[in-house]
């Protein structure tokens, strides 16, 4: 009896999940199992991979042939896992990487503009910019109620304390 270590389907329709299994080479692919070795999900991100192997190796060292499939995904779980893509989780996980076929992210940077807390002296002290796309847009009747309100703020202020000296 020849031994294969090949991929079972498992999983819902139009979405696939794997159990990587030790069975023999005649037997039908979703057919009866030797032993479970582990599982593989290609539809997460990253791709969901975990086999034993040590399992592996006693079913390998026991003449047991891998698939072709089996064979890259024992390859990829004895060099540290892959993610989707074909990119490898260090690669994957640097700052700026996109998933192959998708637009990259660009980060701009963050502006913070504090303002200033206002007073009575410097609003009155406010005068509008002189130029020319304003000019032509503001009314000239605008102007003068500014300068109103700033000499009404001050003259009251400076009667009030000669009523109460009075």
């Amino acid at each position: 009896m020849s031994v294969r270590i090949r991929l079972t389907r498992v999983g819902a329709t139009r979405q696939p999940s794997y159990r990587v299994v030790a069975t023999d080479r005649r037997s039908p692919r979703d057919g009866r199992s030797l032993e479970i070795l582990g599982h593989y999900n290609p539809r997460t991100e990253p791709m969901t991979l975990v086999l034993d192997l040590a399992k592996v190796d006693a079913w390998i060292a026991k003449g047991a042939q891998p698939s072709d499939v089996v064979g890259k995904l024992i390859t990829k779980a004895r060099a540290g896992g892959v993610a989707m893509g074909g990119k490898t989780l260090a690669k994957a996980a640097a700052p700026g990487y996109t998933k192959p076929g998708t637009r990259p992210v660009v980060e701009e940077p963050t502006v913070v503009v504090e303002a200033a807390p206002e007073t009575a002296a410097e609003t009155a002290a406010d005068v509008p910019s002189t130029d020319a796309a304003s000019t032509e847009d503001a009314p000239v009747a605008e102007a003068a109620p500014v300068a109103e309100e700033a000499t009404s703020e001050a003259a009251p202020a400076e009667a009030a304390p000669t009523a109460e000296e009075a």
